[in-house]
C-alpha cells in the first residue's frame, strides 16, 4: 500500500505520548495529519487506519469534532478481531485563513468505553493555488504508467521557487518545471508518474513540494488512484437462470489483458460444464465460449479459473450460476 506521510509536530507528540498507553489507541497506525500548507478552497481528506488487534469485539459507539470546518465518519463502526476501517476527516479549508487544528473525538463502546483523540491541522493560505487540487490518476491497468499534471500558482513571491518534489512512496515518481515567471505571478507544473508495478488496490498518497518561501517551506498535493488487475474478465459472474438437464446452454466470456497473451489452462471444467477459447495465439483480446449441459436438477454454481502466460497477474476467475430443472 502507498504510505501516508506523517509530519509531526511538538503538540502533538506531548498529546499523543500522553494517550498512547490505552488500547483503544493502539487500534489507530497514527493519531494525527498535517497538511501543511494549503490554499483555501479544496476539501482536504484523510483516512485514519483503524485495525482491530484486541480478542475481543470493537464499536465505535459516536465520532465528534471540535469544529465545524472538519466532518468525520465512518462506514464500519462494528469490528470483530482482525477486521478493519477507518476514520475519514475532512477539511473544508474555504472555512479558515492561516493554521488551523482541529480535534475528531471517536468513542468506543465496546469492549469498554474509551475515547481517541485525532488532530488535523492545516495552514490555510490565499498567497498559492493548485490547478487541479490533487492528482486524480483515475482507474488504470496495471502495467501501465499512468501520469497527471498539477500547476502551482504563487502570488506575491516574485522570487519564489520549487527547490523538490518527493512523493512519500517509491512507487511515486514527481517531477517539476517553472512555465512562467512575471511580475504578479510564478507558475510551476508537477508532473508525477507512476511506476508500472504499482500493487493493486486504491491508492491514497500525498505528494510534497519543498519551496524557498520561509513562511511556506512545504506544499502538500493528494494523490489518488486505483491500479486494476493486468488481465481482467466480463462479465465476473455468468447468470444463466433456469436451463433444462442434459440441454446445452452457451454463453461468452471476455478475458482482456493489457498486452497480448495466450491461455495456457483452464481449471474448473467437466463434463458438464466446457471453456473452450477462440483461439491459441496471443492477443490481447480473448473470446470464451461457455457451454453448460447439466446432468442433474439443482442449483448449479460453479468456478472456472483461466491461466495465462502473463508474467504477472496471469490468472483470473469467473463464476456461473444456474438453476437446472426438468422442463
Amino acid at each position: 500500500m502507498l504510505r501516508y506521510s506523517l509530519v509531526v509536530v511538538a503538540g502533538f507528540w506531548v498529546a499523543g505520548a500522553a494517550n498512547a498507553a490505552t488500547w483503544a489507541d493502539g487500534l489507530f497506525d497514527e493519531l494525527n495529519k498535517d497538511f501543511g500548507s494549503v490554499p483555501r478552497g479544496p476539501t482536504l481528506e484523510h483516512r485514519f487506519r483503524v485495525r482491530n488487534n484486541t480478542r475481543a469485539q470493537v464499536n465505535i459507539a459516536g465520532i465528534r469534532v471540535s469544529c465545524g470546518c472538519v466532518s468525520a465518519y465512518t462506514n464500519k463502526p462494528f469490528l470483530e478481531p482482525g477486521e478493519e476501517t477507518a476514520i475519514v476527516a475532512r477539511m473544508d479549508t474555504t472555512r479558515f485563513t492561516g493554521p488551523k487544528s482541529v480535534t475528531v473525538y471517536v468513542t468506543f463502546d465496546r469492549p469498554n468505553v474509551e475515547e481517541v483523540r485525532l488532530w488535523v491541522q492545516a495552514n490555510g493560505r490565499n498567497d498559492f493555488n493548485l490547478a487541479p487540487d490533487t492528482f486524480a490518476v483515475g482507474n488504470v491497468k496495471r502495467g501501465i504508467s499512468p501520469s497527471a499534471n498539477v500547476q502551482v500558482t504563487f502570488y506575491g513571491h516574485l522570487g519564489a521557487q520549487i527547490t523538490s518534489v518527493k512523493g512519500e512512496s517509491n512507487y511515486i515518481q514527481p517531477t517539476f518545471r517553472e512555465v512562467r515567471r512575471t511580475e504578479v505571478e510564478v507558475v510551476y507544473q508537477l508532473t508525477t508518474s507512476l511506476r508500472s508495478d504499482t500493487p493493486v488496490g486504491k491508492w491514497y498518497t500525498d505528494v510534497w513540494v519543498k519551496t524557498n518561501i520561509a513562511t511556506m517551506p512545504q506544499i502538500r498535493v493528494p494523490l489518488t488512484v486505483e491500479i486494476e488487475s493486468a488481465l481482467t474478465v466480463s462479465p465476473e459472474a455468468v447468470a444463466l437462470g433456469k436451463v433444462k438437464v442434459n440441454t446445452d446452454t452457451e454463453r461468452r466470456v471476455i478475458v482482456r489483458g493489457t498486452k497480448p497473451f495466450r491461455i495456457t489452462k483452464i481449471q474448473g471444467v467437466d463434463d458438464a460444464l466446457q471453456v473452450k477459447d477462440s483461439t491459441p495465439a496471443a492477443k490481447e483480446v480473448h473470446v470464451l465460449t461457455v457451454k453448460v449441459k447439466p446432468d442433474r436438477t439443482g442449483n448449479l454454481v460453479r468456478k472456472v479459473k483461466v491461466i495465462t502466460d502473463l508474467e504477472e497477474d496471469n490468472e483470473t476467475d469467473f463464476l456461473i450460476f444456474a438453476t437446472v430443472a426438468d422442463e
